[in-house]
C-alpha cells in the first residue's frame, strides 16, 4: 500500500509559536507511515527551503505544521506552485480558519452559532476601551491573539483590572486580538475526515480539564485532563453538534480533515462553535487520533487515509494564457 504514495515529506517544526507541538506531531505520523511501509522523510521547513522538495522528488506532503506559515495558507500555497499534493485544507480555507475572527464572521453569515467578540487591533485602542469590554461581553471574558494555537496566549479574565494584562499578552503575539464572550459548560471538539458530500464527523470528544482550565500545558504536558469518548452528552446532543460541525466545515471550504472546538451552555444547552483547526495535532494527547480510535480507526490508518485524500486546489496546475491570444 505504501509504495502507492511515493516519496512522502512529513512537514514538520516550522517557525511558528506552536513548533514544538508540530515536532511531536510529525515524529508521530512519520512512524506509523514508516510503519505502513511508505517512503516517508521528515522535513523541516524552518531548516529546508521548500523548492528541494520538488528536486529531491518528493510526490506528496503530510502537513504536520501547525500555527502560522504551516497551517495559514501560506505553505499550500507554495505547495500549489510546485504541483505537490498535500494533505488538508486548501489555500483559501486554511488562512480564514487560522483567523478566528474571520471565521466567525464567515459563520455567523451562514447562520452558525459562535460566542459573541469584540476586536481589537494593537495601536489603535484606548485604556478606557478595553477595560468598557466585560461591560459588552460580561464575565469572565476569554481573551486570546486572532491567529494563534494550542491556546498560546490565551487568558480567562475575571475581573476589570485583568483585561489590560490580557490585552497587551496577545497583542505581543499577534495585531488583531479577540475578546470573546465566555460560555460556561461542556467543552467537547469534534473531528471531520473527508471532502465535500463524502466528509463525515467523527465521534464527539468531551473535555474535562482541571478546574476547567484547558490551557497549553494540560492539553499537552500532562495526564490530569479528561477526555470522555463516548462524549456522555444528553440524549440527541452528539449528532447535533456533529451536524453543526459538519456544516461549519463545509462553510469554510475545508477538506481532508479538520477538527472543531465547541462549548455547551451549561443552562440553555446551546453549542456554539470557537474555532476550527485545520492541521490538528497528531500528539500522544491529541484528540483526532482519540476520536478515530473510538471510530475503530487506528493511528496508522488514521494517517493513511490522511494521505490518500491529499490533493490540489487546482491539479492542473497555473493556467497561464499565451500571449499571442490575447488582443489589446
Amino acid at each position: 500500500m505504501g509504495a502507492t504514495f511515493g516519496k512522502v515529506a512529513v512537514l514538520m517544526g516550522g517557525v511558528s509559536a506552536e513548533r514544538e507541538i508540530s515536532l511531536m506531531s510529525g515524529q508521530g505520523v512519520l512512524q506509523a507511515l514508516l510503519s505502513k511501509g511508505v517512503d516517508a522523510h521528515a522535513f523541516d521547513p524552518a531548516e529546508r527551503d521548500l523548492s528541494e522538495l520538488k528536486r529531491e522528488g518528493f510526490e506528496r506532503c503530510f502537513i504536520a505544521l501547525h500555527g502560522r506559515f504551516g497551517e495559514d495558507g501560506t505553505v499550500q500555497g507554495a505547495l500549489e506552485l510546485l504541483g505537490i499534493p498535500y494533505t488538508g485544507s486548501g489555500v483559501m480555507a486554511s488562512s480564514i480558519a487560522i483567523d478566528k475572527i474571520m471565521t466567525k464572521r464567515v459563520w455567523l453569515a451562514e447562520g452558525l452559532p459562535t460566542p459573541k467578540y469584540h476586536l481589537l487591533r494593537r495601536g489603535t485602542y484606548t485604556r478606557r476601551q478595553v477595560i468598557a469590554i466585560p461591560d459588552e461581553l460580561g464575565l469572565p471574558v476569554i481573551v486570546k491573539p486572532a491567529r494563534e494555537g494550542s491556546s498560546i496566549g490565551v487568558a480567562k479574565v475575571a475581573g476589570y483590572s485583568e483585561m489590560a494584562h490580557a490585552v497587551e499578552q496577545a497583542a505581543a503575539l499577534d495585531a488583531d486580538v479577540l475578546c470573546e464572550q465566555f460560555i460556561s459548560g461542556d467543552e467537547v471538539t469534534c473531528p471531520v475526515l473527508g471532502s465535500g458530500e463524502g466528509a463525515h464527523a467523527l465521534p464527539v470528544i468531551r473535555i474535562v480539564a482541571p478546574e476547567g482550565n484547558y490551557d497549553y500545558q494540560n492539553k499537552y504536558f500532562t495526564n490530569d485532563t479528561q477526555y470522555l469518548v463516548p462524549c456522555g452528552l444528553p440524549e440527541g446532543e452528539e449528532p447535533a453538534i456533529q451536524a453543526m460541525v459538519l456544516k461549519a466545515y463545509r462553510v469554510l471550504g475545508c477538506r481532508g480533515w479538520a477538527r472543531a472546538d465547541v462549548m455547551i451552555d451549561a443552562h440553555t444547552r446551546k453549542p456554539y462553535l470557537l474555532e476550527i483547526n485545520t492541521s490538528p495535532g497528531m500528539t500522544g494527547h491529541s484528540l483526532v487520533p482519540m476520536s478515530a480510535r473510538a471510530a475503530g480507526i487506528s493511528y496508522p490508518d488514521l494517517c493513511i487515509e490522511l494521505l490518500r485524500l491529499a490533493a490540489l486546489d487546482y491539479p492542473a496546475g497555473p493556467s497561464v494564457p499565451d500571449p499571442g491570444s490575447i488582443s489589446a
